[in-house]
């Protein structure tokens, strides 16, 4: 029975705890389930891990969001109630695709199909954005535009981002526990802005996604005993979609709006370049490669925790500007700035560019030419000059073909973008 009142503060610490705690014990329930109905992850050219592994963990964040769910969310019409029933039966409908897919790896097309209908349920129960104000421009309210069948322009952009989103998070869970993880990160900061902007019950929404993805970590970190799969990223990304709007784009204040934006910042850049790649390319933007950010790190020789540390790093950094933003004085409703907080200010958006500089520039760039220089000296190849150096670097970023050397042979060796089978170079 759902409660009915409005949730307190300290109500989001016991929601983390039971969502953590039963994603945790549950685990190893839906690794047996996984065996049973034959959802193993077995190895192929793009992955990462090396053993077959059980993929429906998902199932287990699924009953720690429930049961927290219950526990802890608020009932009664007064209280949001009709959301909250909307939300988890929403979390119900976007689990069961992402089991089915799963199992049976739904077309593409189908998918999409369930995960709308997912993302529409909490919609039709009020979780939308009506308005929201924009720098320079003011409040736009795209809830005031209708469209067809009694549905407005608002709807149907909060259906198109919480769909989004669940794409986000499903592309980014490509390494054991990096989607896992940066949705810790990224609930615990959507939770504590939504709990300082009075929305609590977003904010124990966003407590219990990041408890249930705690709890998973546990044994999703490499190496992994288990895999969410699209049953968890699915999953994950409903409810951190359903979290931002709740819990921050439902107010009118102008920051409200990059909030989100900003916690999610590395799975959506992660999906940008992607998704451009796959364009520019001409390929299906839904088709597998191994061209995000991880398997990039992979390619120059990172391991998996040393790939989570640098992403979860730069995950808390973004997520840390967003908080700044949310806490940090540095202005009045007015537009006065006070100059000590406004330094403050600065010094954190100078850190989340720096940051970002040095995961995109640096580890994709830079590092690639020192890792090039040593493998053409390694296997003997000639080596003109640096413009040689620059001219393979950048051919391989703007294909996404990669090369690297054979441990066993000594051979240089590239990554087909398209089979992500590894031949000679020269070879067709």
């Amino acid at each position: 029975m759902l409660v009915d009142r409005i949730p307190e503060t300290i109500d989001a610490v016991y929601a983390f705890g039971v969502a953590a705690l039963l994603a945790l014990l549950l685990v190893p329930v839906a690794e047996w389930v996984a065996r049973r109905v034959g959802a193993i992850d077995y190895p192929n050219e793009r992955s990462i891990h090396t053993e077959p592994t059980p993929k429906l963990g998902g199932l287990a964040i699924l009953a720690g969001v429930l049961v927290a769910g219950i526990l802890f969310l608020p009932d009664g019409s007064g209280f949001r109630g009709d959301e909250t029933r909307a939300i988890l039966l929403g979390a119900i409908v976007i689990a069961a695709v992402g089991v089915v897919d799963d199992i049976l790896e739904l077309h593409p097309g189908l998918k999409l199909a369930g995960q709308i209908a997912g993302a529409v349920i909490p919609v039709g129960a009020g979780v939308t954005v009506n308005s929201f104000t924009l720098p320079f421009i003011g409040g736009v309210a795209p809830g005031d535009v209708d469209l067809v069948l009694g549905i407005d322009l608002g709807e149907a952009l909060t259906v198109f981002g919480i769909v989004a989103i669940v794409n986000v998070i499903n592309l980014t869970d490509g390494v054991d526990g990096l989607a896992a993880g940066v949705c810790v990160i990224s609930a615990t900061s959507l939770a504590i802005i939504a709990l300082s902007l009075d929305r609590n019950a977003a904010g124990v929404l966003a407590a219990i996604t990041a408890g249930a993805a705690l709890g998973f970590l546990r044994h999703g970190f490499p190496p992994a005993s288990s895999f969410m799969g699209d049953t968890g990223s699915n999953l994950l990304g409903y409810l951190l979609g359903c979290v931002a709007i709740q819990g921050a784009l439902k107010t009118n204040a102008v920051v409200a709006l990059f909030l989100p934006l900003l916690v999610l910042a590395v799975p959506i850049l992660d999906t940008g370049f992607v998704v451009a790649k796959r364009i520019k390319y001409r390929q299906p933007i839904y088709r597998a490669d191994r061209w995000h950010f991880h398997h990039r790190l992979a390619n120059l020789g990172f391991s998996q925790r040393k790939t989570l540390a640098y992403l979860y790093g730069w995950a808390a950094v973004m997520a840390g500007l967003a908080l700044a933003l949310r806490f940090v004085p540095y202005s009045d409703d007015r537009g006065n700035f006070d100059p000590a907080w406004t330094v403050v200010m600065v010094a954190c958006l100078a850190l989340a560019l720096a940051a970002s500089v040095y995961l995109i520039v640096v580890l994709e760039i830079l590092k690639l030419r020192r890792v090039r220089w040593r493998q053409m000296v390694r296997v003997g190849m000639p080596v003109s000059g640096q413009e040689e150096i620059d001219h393979r670097v950048a051919d391989e970023l703007e294909t996404g073909e990669f090369r690297a050397v054979d441990p066993e042979t000594g051979e240089y060796r590239a990554l087909d973008p398209d089979t992500g089978e590894f031949r000679r170079v020269g070879d067709g």
